[in-house]
């Protein structure tokens, strides 16, 4: 199995788990099913959203730990100001 055929598998196991829920298949309280149910998809996106900029300042944060990739952008930006500066660009 691919992956995307199984983040397809998971994306209609879970869209079916929740319309299952949203159309009241599967009984639960009522204030669940009038209160949290219905906001489940956006309280959903708004945590993968906020999981996202987690990950993404944690590699910004963690980025001088690796030392070769570190060097290896220091030096494309080396190269560009170069560039830009053989062109004419002030980039100071």
């Amino acid at each position: 199995m691919t992956h995307a055929q199984q983040t397809i598998s998971i994306a209609l196991l879970v869209s079916s788990l929740y319309l299952a829920l949203y159309m009241e298949l599967i009984p639960l309280p009522a204030v669940i099913q009038k209160d949290i149910i219905p906001v489940l998809p956006l309280w959903s996106l708004v945590s993968f959203g906020a999981w996202l900029l987690f990950r993404l300042g944690f590699g910004l944060l963690t980025f001088r730990d690796t030392p070769e990739a570190y060097a290896e952008l220091m030096d494309e930006i080396k190269l560009a100001k170069a560039d830009l500066r053989a062109k004419g660009v002030d980039v100071d």
